[in-house]
């Protein structure tokens, strides 16, 4: 099993291999590597893809410690630097993405490009902060978490039985305190939205239009980055890549191939 070694963590990825450019792509809260399964299908072997599960998620190893995304930008670095990349596309879905505009941030001579699938650059709102505490106080109660995943699935994930199924089952089962240093880092999170200037790369912004993230803010995250293409997704929840494939790979795909042509 991959891991790529940070000071206090071991991040566990996945890699297609293959000599095509490096895309990196990091997923949504409670989700894992598996919600690209349909992108690595689509793009391989044309380019390389090399999903990585977050501390507190997937297959990761973490002590639970506090964290913030600046943390996990420099963990995505860790996992290019332990597969001797130095230069790749860098994206994700919501918290992927707000790792990956902080590695922007952080090292803009390693980020060829963003790929932000329902994302934002803004802090936690009042309502997402009261929302949250509210389903976090009682996700540690065994006796109503079977609904609690049920209605988060719903939320992420929308009408799609299958999708929903499995994840629901995933979460039930799992330590109901795994997330806990996670949650805090996604409710804590800093605004960048002034710093989006500083950002020349090249940006896919792909937002689904039944997103939590709210559409003006996906709006304002495209309209301040210095070089991005604003695609949105109608009918479709966070989980976008797993629900809308179609119309994530080829918003992907061609943002990619248009990257490859003025390279």
């Amino acid at each position: 099993m991959p891991f790529a070694r940070a000071i206090d963590a071991e991040i566990h990825y996945e890699d297609t291999g293959g000599d095509g450019p490096v895309v990196l792509l990091g997923h949504e809260f409670f989700m894992d590597t598996t919600m690209f399964a349909a992108q690595v299908t689509a793009l391989a072997p044309d380019y390389r893809i090399v999903t990585w599960d977050a501390r507190g998620h997937g297959r990761t190893r973490d002590e639970g410690l506090p964290f913030t995304y600046w943390t996990a930008a420099r963990d995505a670095l860790t996992v290019l630097d332990h597969l001797g990349v130095h230069r790749a596309v860098v994206g994700g879905a919501s918290q992927g993405g707000f790792s990956a505009l902080r590695t922007a941030l952080l090292s803009p001579d390693r980020v060829a490009a963003l790929v932000l699938i329902a994302t934002e650059a803004h802090p936690a709102s009042a309502l997402e902060l009261e929302t949250a505490h509210w389903f976090l106080d009682r996700w540690s109660g065994p006796g109503s978490r079977y609904l609690l995943a049920e209605q988060l699935a719903g939320r992420l994930i929308g009408d799609d039985p299958w999708h929903c199924t499995i994840w629901t089952q995933r979460w039930v089962t799992r330590d109901p305190r795994a997330t806990e240093a996670a949650a805090n880092c996604l409710l804590a999170r800093d605004s960048i939205v002034d710093r989006l200037s500083e950002i020349a790369c090249p940006a896919l912004v792909i937002h689904p239009a039944l997103a939590g993230v709210p559409r003006r803010n996906a709006v304002e995250l495209a309209r301040r980055l210095a070089d991005s293409r604003f695609v949105e997704i109608p009918g479709a929840h966070q989980a976008v890549t797993m629900t809308h494939p179609a119309a994530v790979n080829a918003a992907l795909g061609a943002f990619l191939d248009e990257l490859a042509l003025s390279n």
